[in-house]
């Protein structure tokens, strides 16, 4: 099933050098049998179901054991519109904002938390729906997913709360870590859809239609350069890019930016899983008591901020932000 991708890239890798899409193959390869294995969606559903059962406007549909094979899924059937589709939206008076705010929270919380991560949210696996406790998101298609490893997830977190500081050199520094090297820049725009400029300066401004024009020459002039990065880096960044432009797609489709509140949400999942993994850690309760400290401590802050937003741009912010990223 996968020959004629192999050939394919093969073909394209001889014809233009530069360009290095083996990574595609291999990833075919290996999730192809995932995805087609129905008895390990089923199971992926309820284990995501019990990992989120803390986000009451989540619904993943039960799965019907007794009608379920490696070839067939039975499950509990949930109507809703696809997340996309604005005439829906708009018939049912749903708030696009509030639902993307959620989708944030829910990857956020997959992602640097949980490490376990739906790899496949295109719009046709995510519904919305007006119920009278407010809108849901149906979540469907677990058959691929993400587990990331420890490492991964700390210095992917790290390398986030860098980004949202604007620190230049522990950016480097957990970027370098995930496998790109002097790549760091391009990996950076890539996770965040912005410039470098504007990394270096603050991501949480908005974009700009100057910066928006920026992006997409920089995009075209650096694809070989990208799929340099991309044949560098995990399995499980490959993942979590797709997931990323997918859930970006869907901000797209409804002329949505990334507002602050979206990477104030990274940022303390962020936060969650950086001191979590240094409690688990901790050979002593002193030790513990202190993480644990430090880590309400940093929250406060990023609450803090967020209120300070709402009135001025005070040094007091700046100071702030800085103090996001963790060693």
């Amino acid at each position: 099933m996968t020959f004629y991708p192999c050939v394919l890239v093969n073909v394209v890798s001889w014809i233009f050098p530069e360009f290095k899409f083996q990574w595609l193959v291999d990833e075919t390869k290996r999730n192809l049998p995932l995805e087609l294995d129905f008895v390990c969606e089923g199971n992926n559903a309820e284990r995501v179901a019990r990992m989120l059962k803390q986000f009451s406007f989540l619904k993943v549909p039960k799965i019907v054991w007794d009608l379920t094979t490696e070839r067939v899924l039975t499950m509990e059937f949930c109507d809703g519109g696809q997340v996309n589709d604005k005439d829906y939206i708009k018939k049912h008076d749903i708030c696009i904002t509030e639902v993307t705010k959620n989708l944030s929270k829910m990857y956020s919380e997959m992602i640097f938390v949980q490490g376990y991560v739906h790899s496949d949210p295109h719009p046709g696996n995510v519904l919305v729906k007006k119920t009278p406790q407010g809108t849901q998101i149906v979540l469907l298609d677990h058959g691929l997913y993400a587990t990331l490893t420890s490492y991964f997830r700390v210095n992917y977190s790290k390398l986030w709360l860098s980004l949202i500081a604007s620190d230049v050199e522990k950016i480097q520094k957990y970027a370098t870590r995930l496998g790109v090297g002097d790549l760091y820049q391009l990996l950076s725009c890539m996770i965040t859809a912005r410039s470098w400029k504007s990394i270096s300066s603050g991501i949480s401004k908005q974009v700009t239609a100057e910066e928006n024009a920026e992006i997409q020459q920089m995009a075209a002039l650096y694809l070989p350069q990208i799929t340099d990065v991309l044949s560098r880096v995990s399995r499980e960044m490959l993942l979590i890019l797709k997931a990323n432009d997918l859930l970006r797609g869907i901000e797209y489709s409804h002329g949505i930016q990334a507002s602050t509140g979206y990477f104030l949400t990274m940022a303390r999942h962020c936060v969650r899983a950086v001191y979590e993994w240094r409690h688990h850690q901790c050979g002593s309760r002193w030790c513990r008591v202190r993480v644990a400290c430090a880590k309400h401590w940093t929250l406060l802050r990023i609450d803090i901020y967020e209120l300070l937003l709402r009135w001025s741009d005070s040094a007091l912010i700046v100071w702030l932000t800085s103090r996001f990223a963790v060693a």
